[in-house]
């Protein structure tokens, strides 16, 4: 569920003021940048101090893993306190206001821009849409959030950024808010709001936000600190697994392997990628680091970007917790839909980037 900041968490005689939380703030982010920029000598370092065959696979990986580790650590540090300053000005009652009563198209549009700046995951599906529906949010509209908030959220778009350029990125940005926005329309189009659970209408969400206008500046920067507490504190894990299964790829598995596999040669590599991702488990956080590998290895960037979608939008995990509010029609509707805008993103990603 989305989580209100709770401006009590510090002890008012004990909170820093404004100028403290800015300079505090500010001399984090000269810290930060002085530690990311000497991660790859040091990485460098590391692996010349280990006991490894020179030009070996293990180096290779041990490399690989050494470096991006704190890499994609930090940045992700760095994107999620961002964003949880941001986020301090977005509450879920708020969000709801702003959506309800939207016509579909431009209800369409604002919903999944929205979706990149709001929270959401697996826990806090349910609630949304529940809130989203009682509050008057179209079935269509509603959707568009969904499909957005979790697969062209800001941790996604920042690792791709900063890892891949901020051409895919841009591109990534762009359809990934088409795929959001085109298959909510169309959802809405085929009115199936008599394929929700028959509970979900005729509940009433009463949850109450702290109005973002009532935070100081301290507040928000203590709702960042939260967030990367909160968001980091669950996904490193995960991460650190996904640059383990990366460093895997990038120092065993043969190039041409990679090129046969998810190569632009092989027509079925989109359709097989969206089908593989989506019994998979990954937060973005998790397979950035995947993602990287697989290009680095020949992989054709849109069978990448399909299989990464797949993953983070069409999970069965994602599903399992969605089947509390939508009947399975509903819910194959909804893979069908998105998967097929999957394919399309794919299919575009491999001829523009070819």
């Amino acid at each position: 569920m989305s989580r209100s900041y709770n401006a009590s968490v510090i002890e008012p005689d004990k909170r820093p003021s404004a100028t403290q939380a800015l300079i505090g703030t500010f001399g984090a982010l000269i810290a930060w940048g002085v530690v990311y920029a000497a991660l790859e000598p040091a990485a460098g370092w590391a692996v010349s101090a280990l006991p490894l065959e020179r030009g070996s696979h293990l180096e290779e990986a041990a490399a690989f893993f050494l470096y991006d580790t704190p890499k994609v650590l930090m940045l992700l540090t760095l994107v999620v306190f961002a964003m949880g300053v941001v986020r301090s000005f977005f509450s879920a009652t708020r969000t709801r206001a702003l959506l309800a009563g939207r016509r579909e198209g431009l209800g369409n549009v604002a919903a999944a821009s929205l979706g990149i700046v709001t929270p959401f995951c697996s826990c806090s599906a349910v609630p949304l849409f529940i809130g989203f529906v009682s509050a008057g949010v179209p079935l269509g509209v509603t959707f568009s959030f969904l499909i957005a908030a979790p697969m062209v959220n800001e941790v996604v778009l920042g690792l791709l950024f900063a890892l891949v350029g901020w051409q895919v990125a841009l591109s990534y940005l762009g359809f990934g808010l088409g795929v959001a926005i085109v298959s909510g329309w169309v959802i809405g189009r085929l009115h199936l709001e008599g394929w929700l659970e028959p509970w979900v209408l005729k509940v009433r969400s009463g949850a109450v936000d702290l109005p973002a206008n009532s935070l100081t500046v301290t507040d928000r920067v203590q709702a960042g600190i939260e967030a990367v507490k909160d968001i980091v504190g669950k996904v490193w894990m995960w991460i650190i697994a996904g640059i383990a299964l990366g460093a895997f790829i990038h120092g065993y598995v043969p190039v041409d392997l990679i090129a046969a596999i998810m190569g632009r040669d092989a027509w079925w590599s989109v359709p097989a990628a969206v089908v593989i991702g989506i019994p998979i488990y990954s937060n973005a956080a998790g397979i950035i680091p995947v993602v990287q590998a697989l290009i680095a290895k020949g992989a054709a960037l849109g069978t990448v970007i399909a299989f990464m979608m797949s993953v983070i939008a069409l999970s069965a995990p994602e599903m399992i917790i969605l089947r509390k509010v939508l009947s399975l029609k509903l819910i194959a509707v909804f893979v069908g839909v998105v998967g097929l805008g999957i394919l399309a993103v794919g299919t575009l990603f491999n001829v523009l980037f070819a």
